[in-house]
């Protein structure tokens, strides 16, 4: 019911295991793909970097419709000044994402969001294993900026890998934000995941309605970080 929407796996990359599920025709960025072409033309904002899946990519989506470039507008409209940064990777696992940190933390971030994991658990990675990149991530993060502030974003396993290991996949994020000292947002998916309506036709990524769900999750959960950081809190 809900095992296809509940994960964020994108297009193949070389490091995916034979047989992860993934969009036939999907784009894949690379790591070597730049990223700053994905940044508001708002200028002396504080600097967002969203760290993420195809589901902050936005795969199969116009790259105005992602979830970070509404998050974008929702701020702009609010008055609140953000720069963000779309770091999306299709088919990125959390592993992936602690190598690719370096990279795409190499200009100045003052606020690091890690929408990480969620092909972890495509893969049935031991939940265990999941936690510790996630904890070794956040503490490469904060070496490579230490100044920036760091959010984890929830995200869950599929349900057709059993109840034990769905619930230690999501208790591996609860774990791992503590273990780090960092704020848990809520999953990226919450109203999303399983319902036809919100996704394209592969059944995981979001459509332009379930990208505005999305969106409207992620800006009350960031909200609150950016206008601190813009000062108008």
């Amino acid at each position: 019911m809900l095992c296809a929407a509940m994960v964020a796996c994108g297009g193949e990359t070389a490091e995916q295991a034979t047989g992860e599920l993934t969009p036939s025709g999907a784009d894949v960025a690379t790591a070597s793909s730049p990223i700053d072409g994905n940044v508001s033309d708002r200028t002396q904002g504080p600097r967002v970097v969203i760290l993420g899946t195809s589901l902050t990519a936005g795969l199969g989506l116009e790259p105005d419709s992602a979830w970070p470039a509404l998050v974008q507008r929702l701020a702009d409209s609010a008055g609140v000044r953000a720069d963000i940064v779309n770091a999306g990777l299709s088919g990125e696992t959390s592993a992936g994402a602690l190598r690719r940190a370096d990279w795409v933390l190499g200009e100045p971030a003052d606020l690091v969001v890690l929408e990480v994991g969620a092909n972890d658990g495509l893969r049935g990675v031991d939940p265990d294993t999941t936690q510790a990149t996630l904890v070794a991530l956040i503490e490469r993060v904060r070496t490579i900026q230490p100044e920036a502030r760091i959010v984890l974003v929830q995200m869950e396993a599929p349900p057709n890998l059993g109840a034990s290991y769905t619930t230690r996949f999501r208790a591996a994020y609860t774990q791992a934000a503590q273990t780090a000292g960092v704020p848990l947002l809520p999953f990226l998916l919450d109203g999303v995941a399983g319902d036809a309506a919100m996704n394209q036709a592969d059944g995981i990524h979001p459509n332009e309605r379930g990208s505005k769900v999305v969106a409207a999750t992620m800006w009350e959960a960031l909200a609150p970080f950016l206008r601190e950081l813009d000062g108008t809190r």
